[in-house]
C-alpha cells in the first residue's frame, strides 16, 4: 500500500473520531442540562409542598392543581390514546387449583417416605 493512502485514511479515521466524540460531549452536556431543570423543578415542588404544610394546607392537592395548571397545554397537542379490547389470557372457568379448565400440566404430589439416595 502506498503510503500517502495510509496516512490520510488514519487522518480521516482520527476526524471521525473527534466528530464522535465532540457529538457525544454534546448530548452529555444537554442531558446534564436537563437533569439540572428537573432537579431544580422538584426542589420547587418539596418547597411549595413544605410551605403548603407550614400553612396546614393539603400538600397533595396543591401538587395537583400544580399539575393540572402544567398540563392543559401540553395535553391539548397530545391525543389520548384509547387501548384496543384484548381478550383474556384464559377462559372465565380457569382454576390451577381444581385440575380443570385445560392446561397440559396437573400438579401431583411427591412420593412419601424417605428421600431416595444411593
Amino acid at each position: 500500500l502506498e503510503p500517502d493512502v495510509v496516512v490520510r485514511r488514519q487522518e480521516a479515521l482520527a476526524a471521525a473520531r473527534l466528530r464522535m466524540q465532540e457529538e457525544l460531549n454534546a448530548q452529555a452536556e444537554r442531558y446534564k442540562e436537563k437533569q439540572r431543570q428537573l432537579e431544580e423543578e422538584r426542589r420547587r415542588q418539596k418547597i411549595a409542598m413544605w410551605e403548603s404544610m407550614q400553612e396546614g394546607k393539603s400538600y397533595k392537592g396543591n401538587l395537583k392543581l400544580n399539575q393540572q395548571e402544567v398540563e392543559p397545554g401540553a395535553s391539548a397537542s397530545a391525543v389520548p390514546k384509547s387501548k384496543p379490547n384484548k381478550k383474556p389470557l384464559r377462559g372465565g372457568g380457569y382454576n390451577p387449583l381444581s385440575g380443570e379448565g385445560g392446561g397440559t400440566c396437573s400438579w401431583r404430589p411427591g412420593r412419601r417416605g424417605p428421600s431416595a439416595g444411593g
